[in-house]
């Protein structure tokens, strides 16, 4: 028979940004335990919550873990058993001490010999009885972003545990949790249901949840707050705002979702959108609401957790708290207006960026003159512009808007810079030299922002790397990583035909104004992290790792144009009936040449034997033709023209000793044939990282 299990943890309000991840380890951690108890789900784990509670629901569950089978070797067959065939003292204590008998010993074949062994079968346990134990362990592990302890009770959790329910068929699952034992017992909504609720199976439950005023299902909670949001909007001709983020964030604060529709004066309406938008839905949770024409209306929907008799009461309670946010926004704006965005440069040199990389001042001029570099080779009509917005960029983080609301850096500077008029391209680049703000975001639309927010990521990697502040297993404070793979797709998309190399080498010359550092050593480490968090972004885009590092451990400078080079690469592995042959032929050429550091030149007239003219020729034939295909990059057909080289190439290696002993010259001559061949290999790609 299978079995249905149903686990919940009742706790005191859990954040709403902890809730997703919570849930999501929650289940994991329960698999991996089921899995690891040998206990077998003909059905999947699901896992739900709310703010007061965590849930596992689980269905066909065997109702006992499978047998264990041990296979134990004991001695070799001929010390176990003597020439007549009959077990030995060593059989026999071997046998006792599996307590079995010495006749159902078997013998098995090892790549040692052939060896004594026992199959020992082990009786699988009742399930709840498995569960009893594993269940307290695969609570205390979730993790969280933050945990606390209380009372003296000594346990770690996200908020202190109330109740637990753990039910395995409708029996209690005994055991005990951070001082609360388990039950069949739960608690409806925090207002409106009842204080304690006896449960008998998952559909009993499912049913009293309902009946207790709480939708334990999150993703049925969010359809709801999408729908009452929309309805709520629609009783003053409105729509609400298309905001996923912001329905999965409502939806993790209650349990029986409610709307309202409040409105506010008109006159805020005077505030740029960013500012009503941000005060609505960071501050209050609200959904701002929009006309037909997709303007912003004096209007917003509220969700609440609760059902009232007067709405009207609950609404004007919003709106009373919305009026004073509202107050402090236009109070806060009129304020930073009295003052214009370049008089607060200024005002930077009051905030340290970092201890031992001075203030925000220092670091906005480090990155405006490493953003001037940039531009003059990628944006040469625009360094005037670049150089303003640079220097623009980070002002609005001294407004008094910011400070309030944080999260519209970028995005009121914006604004500011507009007021002020300044060039629309300035004032975007104010925005958008964050972008992208995460991994496959939105990345700038003009190419001022692009550039200001390179040399921004550039000087910020740059400076962590010369004070030891590197990312180290999954400590990254400085976000360095996805900082440098921001770089790579602004340059990639952009498609500039730029050196990172010598990107990376202007940051480190401004830094050392300012530090003293080993530059060569920081420069290697830097080079070598973009390197890796290149190669870890296309292998995502599913190109073979030998592919990829046949690429960049020969070339990685101008990102633009590995992709590319990757993609002909790709193509001729595929396509190629050389392809194989090829590679291995450079194997060998690379095999010879490890140990040979020092370069030699090729002398015709040493060579001895006519395939070693023969080469030559093929090589002097096929070279200009090659370096044509790599200026106008079309790496495939560089590719086929050096597969013409690899029938010369086996046959040198064939009838020529190479690495002759006895004659010096001929030697070196012989190495240097080799190595005009690799030079030129190298140009397209490192055929030798191929695993064949």
């Amino acid at each position: 028979m299978a079995g249905e299990l149903l686990l919940e943890i009742g706790t005191e309000e859990i954040p709403s940004g902890y809730l997703e991840n919570g849930l999501g380890g929650f289940k994991a951690l329960a698999e991996a335990s089921f899995k690891e108890n040998r206990i077998n789900l003909a059905g999947d784990l699901h896992t739900y919550g709310t703010p007061r509670r965590l849930v596992l629901i689980g269905k066909d569950i065997a109702e006992k873990q499978e047998d264990l089978v041990q296979e134990v070797t004991g001695p070799p067959k001929s010390v176990a058993y003597d020439e007549e065939g009959k077990p030995t003292k060593a059989a026999v204590g071997f046998a006792e001490k599996q307590g079995v008998s010495v006749e159902s010993l078997g013998c098995i074949k090892t790549p040692k010999g052939e060896y004594v062994y026992i199959k020992n079968r082990i009786p699988g346990r009742p399930t709840e009885e498995i569960l009893a134990e594993c269940l307290p362990k695969i609570i205390a592990d979730i993790t969280w972003p933050k945990s606390m302890r209380w009372g003296s009770v000594g346990f770690s959790f996200v908020r202190p545990i109330h109740w637990v329910l753990a039910l395995f068929n409708g029996k209690v699952i005994p055991f005990e949790v951070a001082g609360v034992k388990s039950g069949k017992t739960t608690r409806g909504h925090r207002f409106m249901g009842s204080q304690a609720i006896e449960v008998l199976n998952i559909e009993d439950y499912r049913q009293k949840m309902e009946k207790g005023f709480v939708q334990v299902d999150q993703r049925e909670r969010e359809m709801v707050v999408e729908r009452l949001a929309r309805e709520a909007a629609e009783t003053v001709g409105g729509k609400p705002a298309e905001d996923a983020e912001l329905i999965t964030t409502v939806a993790n604060l209650v349990e029986y979702p409610s709307a309202v529709c409040g409105s506010f004066d008109d006159e805020f309406l005077n505030l740029p959108d960013s500012v009503l938008i941000t005060a609505m839905k960071e501050h209050q949770r609200y959904f701002s609401v929009y006309d037909e024409e997709g303007k912003l209306m004096p209007n917003f929907v509220a969700v609440n957790n609760t059902v009232t008799g007067d709405e009207s009461v609950v609404q004007r309670g919003h709106e009373r708290v919305l009026r004073a946010r509202l107050s402090d926004a236009g109070f806060f704006f009129e304020e930073d207006r009295k003052r214009p965005l370049e008089g607060r440069l200024e005002d930077l040199k009051g905030v340290i960026y970092q201890a031992e990389l001075g203030t925000s001042y220092s670091k906005v001029q480090r990155f405006t003159k490493l953003a001037e570099y940039l531009a003059e080779m990628v944006l040469p009509d625009k360094v005037e512009d670049v150089r303003t917005a640079a220097g623009l960029c980070k002002c609005d983080l001294v407004t008094q808007m910011v400070t309030e609301f944080p999260s519209l850096q970028g995005v009121i500077g914006e604004e500011y810079a507009r007021m002020e008029g300044y060039a629309e391209e300035i004032c975007s680049a104010i925005r958008e030299h964050y972008l992208p703000i995460r991994a496959g975001g939105q990345i700038p639309t003009y190419k001022i922002g692009a550039v200001v927010g390179c040399a921004d990521r550039l000087d910020t990697i740059a400076g962590c790397f010369t004070i030891g502040l590197e990312p180290s297993g999954s400590a990254d404070p400085f976000a360095l990583r996805r900082h440098s793979l921001a770089i790579i797709r602004i340059m990639e998309d952009m498609g500039w035909d730029l050196s990172l190399r010598k990107f990376i080498e202007k940051a480190l010359v401004i830094l050392r104004e300012e530090i003293k550092f080993d530059t060569d050593q920081v420069f290697a480490r830097i080079i070598e992290f973009f390197r890796e968090r290149y190669k870890q972004m296309m292998l995502r885009s599913d190109y073979e790792s030998d592919l990829i590092e046949a690429v960049i451990s020969v070339e990685f400078d101008r990102i633009n144009q590995l992709g590319q080079r990757m993609d002909q690469l790709k193509r001729f592995v595929l396509e190629s009936e050389e392809f194989q042959a090829l590679a291995l032929m450079f194997k060998r050429v690379t095999n010879i040449l490890k140990k040979q550091e020092k370069p030699f030149n090729v002398d015709p007239a040493l060579f001895k034997e006519t395939i070693e003219s023969s080469l030559w020729e093929t090589y002097q034939a096929l070279k200009e033709d090659i370096y044509q295909c790599l200026e106008r990059r079309d790496y495939y057909q560089a590719l086929s023209l050096m597969a013409r080289l690899r029938k010369p190439v086996d046959e040198f290696f064939d009838g020529a000793e190479i690495l002759i002993k006895d004659d010096q010259a001929l030697r070196e001559n012989r190495v240097g044939l080799l190595q005009h061949l690799s030079r030129l290999f190298l140009k397209v790609a490192d055929l030798s990282k191929f695993s064949i």
